[in-house]
């Protein structure tokens, strides 16, 4: 019982450990922005977010 909590707990750690290297061990590091409109990619797509569409049809 308590190998399997301790793996598991273990796991957990090294997961955030990894996800938060660049928040961690980077100077100023912060982790990404999940917005789509902060996404340099989508943007040259034209894809935006819904709310921004929503705002520029309302606009017409």
């Amino acid at each position: 019982m308590w190998n399997i909590l301790l793996f598991t707990a273990g796991c957990l750690l090294l997961a955030v450990l990894l996800l938060g290297i660049r928040v961690f061990f980077v100077k100023g590091g912060k982790f990404p922005s999940p917005h789509i409109g902060d996404s340099k990619p989508l943007r040259d797509k034209g894809i935006t977010c819904a709310v921004s569409t929503d705002a520029r049809e309302r606009e017409k």
